[in-house]
């Protein structure tokens, strides 16, 4: 029923003398409110919750019962009856108030919790495990929940991550056993699975920019052996970087900020490195077009690379460049155009504090170790250092592909 003012009036006095700890004469103002308003839900919800407080949780759950009959949509007095049954050491029955409030509102994040803690109690630890993976792989990274509600979730948090690492080193050991019997296996691929199926790896699919090749696998970092000549791209590395840092000697070095969007463009995560030189590349090959005044100026450079098997789509790629990320900078997550394209890192300069994701590997540059990825998948890249980070970065094929595959993607374009 819909109260009028007088009683809401009436509601909210007993609620601040429950806040103010006056817990009797909140107790004695709902009181006098039920009796004169018997219909009236929100006033049975607090007498319930005063009681509560005043540990009385027989009379609790008798208020709490009046309460849902007053209102039986509402999932708060359900969630309420079910913390009056838990005092009184009837989990089953907390159990079923909670389900019931669940079923009004199936987000309602303070039942899920109390749903999970009840089932362990209960001895059902699979299905309150299942449960909070459940709740956190729903979660928005940015949820804002009050203070108390952020202790629950931590909590839960902590209890679920537990518990997977119980089964990462269950389903490690599965793998161990195959490892010792077939010591040439590469079991790279079933370790990510056992990381997977126990909670502690997550799923990124390639979400390209612009053209997509189906059935090409989402591979986070792909094997060295696809890319045999990797070793002579190292092996120039002193030359790389000699030349870059005759660059940074130059009066105008010709770096130029890597992000541009055009005034007005919608920038999203990329507002702070728009038109930044925190992140700056010196292009020596730009989107298939040879950069020759920059060539020019790194000449040896340029003559490697000329050499290498780089990906070339005319008009698109290759494009190779210095990339300069500046001290206590970051590279949001983000993804690439194309999975015909492996994006190569050949680090030059990496000062201690600074790292690389790619879907749900993270690694640490290595100055003069190269390393290939597929950037449809969602990436990111720091520097927490104090010091500037540089590398070369060139474009490859992705070498999965086959030799016509390659030929239609040039057509293609």
């Amino acid at each position: 029923m819909s109260p009028d003012p007088r009683q809401s009036g009436r509601l909210a006095e007993a609620s601040r003398a429950r806040q103010e700890g006056r817990l009797n004469d909140a107790r004695s103002l709902l009181a006098d409110l039920v009796r004169d308003v018997p219909g009236f839900g929100p006033a049975w919800n607090m007498l319930g919750l005063v009681e509560l407080d005043l540990g009385n949780a027989a009379e609790a759950e008798t208020s709490l019962r009046r309460a849902v009959d007053a209102d039986p949509a509402a999932p708060f007095p359900l969630f309420n009856l079910s913390r009056a049954q838990r005092a009184l050491g009837r989990r089953e029955d907390e159990l079923a108030s909670i389900e019931a409030a669940l079923s009004r509102d199936a987000f309602f994040l303070p039942a899920v919790l109390a749903k999970a803690e009840v089932l362990r109690a209960l001895g059902r630890e699979p299905e309150a495990m299942e449960l909070l993976r459940l709740l956190f792989s729903g979660l928005p990274a940015d949820l804002q929940v009050p203070e108390p509600l952020a202790r629950q979730l931590a909590a839960a948090r902590a209890l679920l991550d537990a518990h997977n690492a119980r089964k990462l080193d269950h389903f490690s050991a599965a793998v161990d056993t195959v490892a010792a019997a077939d010591p040439s296996a590469d079991l790279t691929r079933a370790r990510a699975f056992a990381e997977q199926r126990a909670g502690r790896r997550q799923v990124f699919q390639q979400r390209p920019m612009d053209g997509h090749f189906p059935y090409l696998p989402a591979i986070e970092f792909f094997a060295r052996e696809h890319f045999p000549w990797f070793a002579e791209l190292e092996a120039h590395t002193a030359i790389f970087r000699a030349e870059l840092l005759s660059l940074w000697a130059e009066e105008n070095p010709n770096f130029r900020p890597y992000v541009t969007y055009e005034a007005g463009a919608p920038v999203g995560d990329w507002g702070d490195l728009n038109w930044s030189p925190r992140w700056s590349a010196f292009f020596l090959w730009e989107n298939g077009a040879r950069h020759e005044g920059n060539c020019a100026r790194c000449p040896q450079s340029a003559a490697i690379i000329e050499k290498l098997p780089l990906l070339d789509i005319p008009g698109k790629s290759p494009t190779v460049m210095f990339s300069i990320l500046q001290p206590r900078t970051r590279i949001p997550p983000h993804t690439g155009s194309s999975n015909i394209r492996t994006t190569i890192h050949l680090p030059l300069v990496v000062p201690p504090g600074c790292g690389f994701r790619v879907g749900a590997e993270t690694r640490e540059w290595k100055e003069g170790e190269a390393w290939a990825f597929d950037d449809t998948i969602e990436h990111e890249a720091w520097n927490d250092s104090d010091q500037v980070r540089a590398i070369l970065i060139l474009d490859g094929w992705n070498p999965l592909l086959t030799e016509a595959e390659k030929a239609v993607s040039r057509l293609i374009g």
